[in-house]
């Protein structure tokens, strides 16, 4: 009997969870489901799925973080994206993080069915609800100048969690450092992005798709 391929989801919302795991049916074995980035990273690695969808804006960790984590750290799961975000900009840089496939929620449910099943075979599957020219034009275009391209990865981490709200020392318990180094880390995120507030750090997190509204 052939092995289905394992499948773990990844999103914030109860409901499309519920419904994406009875969408997998019997030609997928689905492994996990998380509701924040942080817990993706942590179950990914503990169950090593084949596929992992997962939306990009997650509560602690957004997902194309979560995913910029997870190649580092060579784990093997193809990621597909499903997400609300259907500007091209967040396309590119889900291609860039990793991704191998990207659905839009408004998609039919059968398309993201076909995205898994491309993904766990090694093909990209993309929506055709993206201009495929459009995207390219971008993949092959110098996104040097992108300031959000300057932050560390802590960095971006931080940015995240200010966003949300999250006071200093919450954000220290959570990445296990001291609230003096998320304080250094606010410091060089504002600079960096010419910020000169919280109010405005968090509208720059809205605008790039790090956190909903």
């Amino acid at each position: 009997m052939t092995r289905r391929p394992t499948v773990l989801l990844a999103d914030d919302h109860t409901i499309v969870a519920e419904g994406l795991a009875s969408l997998l049916g019997p030609d997928y074995e689905l492994v996990g489901r998380v509701d924040n980035g942080r817990d993706l990273l942590r179950v990914a690695e503990e169950l090593s799925p084949d596929v992992i969808v997962t939306d990009i804006s997650m509560p602690l960790l957004n997902g194309i973080e979560a995913l910029r984590q997870l190649k580092k750290r060579d784990a093997a799961a193809k990621v597909v994206f499903l997400t609300v975000h259907a500007d091209v900009s967040y396309v590119a840089e889900a291609f860039r993080a990793g991704a191998m496939g990207y659905v839009l929620k408004q998609s039919a449910a059968e398309e993201l069915r076909i995205a898994i099943r491309s993904v766990a075979e090694g093909s990209t599957y993309l929506t055709p609800l993206i201009p495929r020219d459009r995207l390219d034009d971008l993949l092959r275009a110098d996104h040097g100048s992108d300031n959000l391209g300057d932050l560390t990865p802590r960095e971006r981490e931080v940015l995240q969690l200010l966003a949300e709200g999250r006071a200093v020392k919450e954000i220290a318990a959570i990445l296990s450092i001291s609230p003096r180094t998320v304080e250094f880390h606010k410091y060089n995120v504002m600079e960096k992005l010419g910020l000169h507030s919280t109010a405005e750090l968090t509208q720059y997190a809205i605008k790039h798709g790090i956190v909903s509204v």
